[in-house]
């Protein structure tokens, strides 16, 4: 049986995002002492610094006039938290070029599940050096990690010498997977010579996350170190400190599993295509397509299912941090998981990529799937269970927009103005009304009913004989009534006696008439529909 891969988590730390984001929007300041300024306790604070800010003497923490003391030249900016947390919401967009699992991490880092994925880009050390050039090349300072827990590659990518944490050196810096391991088997988790104990333990004790009262309370007694609390009894550090420490330490060494939410759900279905080379030209692009749906497919059959709807997103090789991915989507009135149907239905719309300079990723995933049972197939070869009018409505509502192919549905109303309803032919559909079985109806009907002229024998009688948009039809034979009322609800409702009649030239009609009978008061009838 094979063995299920083991999590991995990247951490991607921005230490200068507010400063960082402040020189994209004005290059000219880019190089000089900058800092960002916050209002706090009735005194303005040095929020965050850039690099040469930071090499002058400049930290954050400071009063304003402590810093521009220490640097003369340092130019200031308002701190402004939300737009900076709306950057960084964008930056965990971005990163789900990499893994769908993304999600912010604080004020200034974002979460990336990377299980799975790394072989995508080459290994892991690939992948980190490639997001890490890209971000350089936006303009962000970052700094990155890889471990088997959330809380180790958080505190890698805060705390350890960056020679630990740049990607030309992740070898010493990423805890290995077990297939990395060598043939002796995994590495240990306990023990001061695994791997994880040899690089969480010289961190310092902030770096488990834990609130700033806890950490000055160890470093009063001496334990400034993670590794000095492992040889501390866990119930002593309970009793002194509380389980909040216990917590953060058993997930830092994954012995308490941590979550981690993504910042929007992932599909249940999804398929990566990291290209060596870009591509620009259509055919290629198709070729690309046809290889994801292939691996959809068959994940789709795995657990029984069709896809419903489809979303394609195009990654362009100069797409930057703003800009979101190109997409295309596609929907289907029923659960379908036919390469060559959904690629047709795909083809409606690859006019409108622009690769540009050129793709490097697609990721296509079906964001909605349904039931799909397996059909036998037809003796010549082809599939069955796949109706040609199906796949027609598939192309009508993705070329022309699903609001534009409708059906009728039943309600719950006996009349026939009110039984049916449109709505969408790609909406799933409900277990709810049913068409009657047990009363004829006609094939068409006139919406709304027609006035006739009737003349009936007696006042309760089926029509002898009508005129009809200046026609006589004379009655030959006639079936009814069957009374319908209005709902119980509406107060402007009056019953209706409809009958079906028949023609001396063979032609059937729906009539009805409106209301009781009333002595004194000419009956109402009306034209409804017509048999046959």
């Amino acid at each position: 049986m094979t063995e299920r891969a083991a999590r991995r988590i990247l951490s991607l730390w921005l230490p200068r995002l507010p400063t960082d984001a402040h020189s994209r929007r004005h290059p000219e300041r880019r190089g000089h002492p900058l800092a960002a300024i916050l209002a706090e306790r009735g005194r303005l604070g040095v929020a965050a610094v850039n690099r040469g800010a930071e090499e002058a003497g400049v930290w954050p923490g400071m009063s304003l006039a402590d810093a521009r003391a220490i640097e003369p030249a340092l130019a200031v900016f308002d701190a402004d938290p939300e737009s900076d947390a709306r950057l960084l919401e964008r930056i965990a967009g971005w990163c789900t070029r990499y893994t769908p699992w993304t999600a912010p991490d604080g004020p200034d880092g974002v979460a990336l599940d990377i299980t799975g994925c790394a072989h995508l880009f080459g290994g892991e050390a690939a992948m980190a050096a490639d997001l890490t050039a890209r971000l350089t090349a936006a303009g962000f300072e970052s700094r990155l990690a890889m471990a088997d827990t959330p809380a180790a590659a958080w505190a890698l990518a805060r705390f350890a010498a960056p020679s630990l944490t740049l990607p030309r050196c992740a070898g010493e810096g990423i805890q290995p997977s077990p297939g990395q391991r060598g043939r002796g088997g995994p590495a240990k988790r306990e023990g001061g010579g695994n791997r994880a104990d040899t690089l969480l333990s010289p961190l310092p004790v902030a770096a488990l996350r834990l609130p700033a009262a806890t950490v000055e309370g160890l470093a009063a007694v001496g334990l400034r170190r993670i590794g000095d609390l492992r040889a501390l009894p866990r119930a002593t550090l309970a009793a002194r400190f509380g389980p909040e420490l216990l917590r953060r330490l058993d997930q830092a060494y994954g012995r308490l599993d941590e979550p981690l939410s993504p910042r929007l759900p992932v599909p249940p279905h999804c398929a990566r295509l990291a290209l060596p080379e870009p591509i620009t030209t259509a055919e290629a692009i198709a070729e690309a397509l046809r290889r994801l749906l292939t691996a959809l497919c068959a994940g789709l059959e795995k657990t029984g299912e069709g896809a419903r709807r489809l979303l394609l997103e195009l990654h362009r090789v100069d797409r930057r941090l703003e800009e979101a991915p190109q997409t295309l989507a596609i929907g289907t009135g029923h659960p379908v998981r036919r390469p060559d149907a959904l690629m047709r239905l795909f083809a409606q719309k690859l006019d409108r990529v622009e690769p540009g300079p050129g793709l490097e990723l697609m990721v296509l995933s079906a964001t909605e799937a349904g039931p799909l049972a397996a059909a036998q197939a037809a003796l010549d070869g082809g599939a069955d269970g796949q109706p040609e009018l199906a796949e027609l409505m598939d192309r009508l509502g993705n070329r022309l927009g699903e609001r534009a192919v409708l059906r009728l549905v039943p309600r719950q109303s006996w009349l026939p103005e009110r039984s049916v309803a449109p709505a969408s032919a790609f909406a799933a559909a409900s277990g709810g009304a049913l068409w009657p079985a047990d009363r004829p109806r006609p094939v068409r009907l006139l919406a709304p009913p027609e006035p006739i002229e009737a003349m009936a024998l007696l006042p309760d009688d089926p029509p002898s004989m009508f005129r009809w948009r200046g026609a006589r039809h004379r009655v030959r034979r006639a079936d009814g009534p069957e009374r319908i009322a209005a709902e119980w609800w509406r107060r402007d409702g009056e019953p209706r006696d409809y009958y079906r009649i028949e023609d001396e030239a063979g032609r059937r009609f729906w009539v009805f008439r409106q209301g009781l009978y009333r002595p004194g008061v000419a009956a109402l009838w009306f034209l409804h529909g017509f048999f046959g």
